[in-house]
């Protein structure tokens, strides 16, 4: 079984001197990398994590909140943990800086596959966990959203039973292998009952807006730092109104039941 996506654009890193220049941009200048309090994150996955530029998102609203980070993203369309897992630039990319967190995001049917999660994500995602431990960083997982319409094709004939099935792949693999979650897919899910689909998918239902992608890097400050949301000035291109619904959705989701995403 082989499970893509169409891509819209892809991030792909290759050099390291590409490295360091991404993540200088993402932390706002080259200061950071002596900052005593920085944390650098590598996100690795497919156009979940590209469209919108989630790393950066999160870099400028940590930013606002006070934490100083540096982000680095390897990320191509349609790309698996299998597909990054056989790739040499992955090896180079975790030994590339002192990361101290990867996080993993699959594509973004697989997870909701029994199938597919035993034959190519539960393997890779073991494979890439010992990676990042041996590197000395924390894997995280990215536990992302169903599409709109969900996928009729393998007996998943809405968002929401595709959104359970997404949740029971990611929770599975990060329960075993005593990772961290970064429950985006349940703000997702709490924010959709309040406002309508459009506000969080773009056109296609299966890439973010602006909103979906401000959602996420909220939910991803919360795990991370183990600290809320509200208040933050950084808004992106969301009304103030937005912004503080989004950051109130993701801190309630996130600190509610912090051991259920694995934060002790």
């Amino acid at each position: 079984m082989r499970v893509r996506s169409t891509p819209t654009q892809a991030i792909r890193i290759i050099l390291l001197f590409g490295i360091v220049t991404l993540i200088q941009m993402a932390c706002g200048g080259p200061n950071c990398g002596s900052a005593v309090n920085c944390t650098r994150v590598l996100f690795i996955g497919d156009s979940y994590t590209y469209v919108n530029d989630l790393p950066t998102t999160f870099a400028l609203l940590s930013s606002s909140g006070g934490h100083p980070v540096e982000t680095g993203t390897d990320a191509q369309g349609g790309a698996t943990l299998a597909d990054h897992a056989a790739a040499a630039l992955t090896t180079t990319t975790l030994n590339s800086a002192k990361w101290n967190i990867v996080v993993l995001q699959e594509q973004s049917q697989g997870p909701s596959s029994e199938y597919f999660r035993q034959t190519q994500m539960y393997p890779a995602a073991r494979q890439l966990v010992t990676q990042i431990r041996g590197v000395g960083a924390q894997p995280m997982f990215f536990l992302a959203w169903a599409r709109r319409d969900g996928w009729p094709e393998n007996d998943m004939p809405n968002y929401a039973t595709m959104q359970t099935a997404v949740d029971q792949g990611y929770l599975t693999i990060a329960n075993e292998q005593g990772a961290p979650v970064a429950p985006v897919g349940y703000a997702w899910q709490t924010l959709l009952a309040q406002t309508t689909p459009s506000d969080l998918w773009q056109s296609d239902g299966i890439h973010p807006t602006s909103k979906g992608t401000y959602l996420a890097a909220c939910v991803f400050y919360a795990t991370i730092f183990r600290a809320s949301p509200k208040g933050l000035t950084y808004h992106s291109d969301l009304s103030d109104a937005d912004a503080a619904t989004v950051q109130g959705i993701a801190s309630d989701t996130v600190l509610g039941d912090p051991q259920k995403w694995g934060l002790h």
